[in-house]
């Protein structure tokens, strides 16, 4: 037995690493990126106010200025407070760990298709995943949902709204009820990625369901590569949680960029009213090609099915265009491809190109 099969689990063996691909002399379009630098005032600005950072200094772990900003500028009920994290991917990881028991096996549950590290952190924790297919819609099947809670009766159970790959909003009154069915079972998290793109929230519903927790990134608003994310939920709930973050998760850098940046929210809310405003556009544009179905959307993304998907996107990629092909990722997303929203630039020079690949 080699050292390697000696010493990893067989499961972590058996996977393939995350792969991010070159993106140098593309046209990006696969990443829910926001395509907006910051103005060159706010560069400037942003620069100097880095420069008074102490590099030498470990973070202060309590985070009590950047979280007083997030809970003032982003929403968050009176007598809440936030957790952060090194995106929100960290954030799911301390989840996963502080609901590992050791005496049983819990269990996480989603609709799917949806966010793949939702399933992919409850395997490296040693929690099974259950996955609830979405209806042919990708609206919730409320049925099935609720008999997997009351046959799973899982720990938790992840609610992405908008929702990642599919784009689409579930409905509140679904959520609200999920939310009642896992009461006496677990906790049931809005992960809200997209939520400067959906303009509506479960954090108003924080006070009433205590099982209730909301996570969200600053990513998508425009801060991709800060990675911060963060959650809030009952002060009891975030204790726990806080338990098993690693004390120094968010660097200096990270800390005042996202506090300077807060300072600057509404530069970062008019770019997403022009991405919302493209997604109609390009959403509209699309539509008029011949064989495009267009998915509804309420993130920074489309959704478009067609046939021969495979072809098209290689096409794509022969012309230097990266979008991403999701058609793998479950059945209900055979020839389903994903377009990020770019400037108006990037939108037209992308549909010429595409229309060309579909010829």
């Amino acid at each position: 037995m080699s050292l390697i099969e000696n010493i990893i689990r067989p499961d972590v063996r058996e996977l393939d690493a995350y792969h991010v691909p070159d993106s140098a002399g593309y046209l990006k379009l696969d990443a829910m990126e926001n395509p907006y630098r910051l103005p060159e005032d706010m560069q400037k600005r942003l620069g100097e106010h880095l420069a008074h950072v102490a590099l030498n200094r470990y973070p202060v772990p309590s985070y009590t200025a950047l979280k007083a900003k997030i809970r003032e500028k982003l929403g968050v009920p009176d007598g809440y407070d936030v957790i952060v994290g090194n995106g929100s991917d960290e954030l799911i990881v301390i989840v996963s760990t502080a609901l590992a028991r050791q005496d049983r096996r819990a269990r996480v549950l989603a609709p799917v298709p949806t966010f793949v590290m939702y399933a992919l952190s409850a395997r490296f924790a040693g929690l099974d995943f259950v996955g609830v297919p979405l209806k042919a819609d990708f609206s919730l099947d409320m049925d099935a949902m609720l008999e997997a809670i009351r046959t799973h009766r899982p720990s938790v159970l992840y609610l992405a709204y908008p929702n990642n790959p599919t784009g689409n909003l579930f409905d509140v009154k679904d959520m609200l009820a999920l939310i009642d069915a896992m009461k006496d079972t677990g906790i049931v998290i809005s992960d809200e990625a997209y939520q400067p793109f959906a303009q509506t929230s479960m954090m108003p519903y924080l006070p009433m369901h205590p099982n209730l927790v909301v996570m969200r990134t600053v990513s998508k608003l425009g801060l991709a590569g800060v990675r911060l994310g963060y959650m809030s939920a009952s002060p009891e709930l975030l204790a726990e949680f806080d338990k098993v973050r690693p004390p120094y998760n968010v660097n200096v850098l990270t800390e005042a960029a996202v506090e300077f940046a807060l300072d600057h929210i509404d530069v970062f809310n008019e770019q997403a009213a022009s991405l919302r405003t493209e997604r109609e556009n390009l959403s509209a544009a699309l539509s008029t090609l011949p064989g495009i179905t267009v998915l509804p959307s309420s993130a920074n993304f489309v959704l478009v099915r067609l046939e021969n998907a495979d072809r098209v996107f290689e096409k794509l990629l022969a012309r230097k265009v990266l979008i991403k092909n999701v058609g793998k990722m479950h059945i209900l997303l055979d020839n389903c491809l994903r377009i990020t929203i770019g400037t108006p630039e990037e939108n037209r020079q992308f549909l010429d190109l595409f229309a060309a690949c579909l010829r």
